[in-house]
């Protein structure tokens, strides 16, 4: 099991704001999977200016959206 931790690959870690029910953010988290309480939201970066703000315009990162099924489309 050591040796799988020292060299094995492992899930980059990836940042998250929570953010209060104004969208201010209250916290960061440094993380390998989505923390499972409610308000935490995915950034590119953790910036301690943040804290008690808003987050900035670009700061979000949008989730890959994958489609099952086939795109219909919008007129015939």
């Amino acid at each position: 099991m050591l040796l799988h931790r020292l060299f094995g690959r492992s899930r980059p870690m990836r940042h998250f704001a929570l953010l209060d029910a104004q969208g201010c953010c209250r916290a960061l988290r440094q993380v390998q999977d989505h923390p499972s309480q409610p308000g935490w939201v995915e950034v590119s970066e953790p910036n301690a200016s943040w804290l008690g703000a808003p987050l900035p315009a670009g700061a979000r990162v949008m989730p890959v959206v994958s489609h099952t099924r086939a795109a219909r489309p919008l007129a015939a």
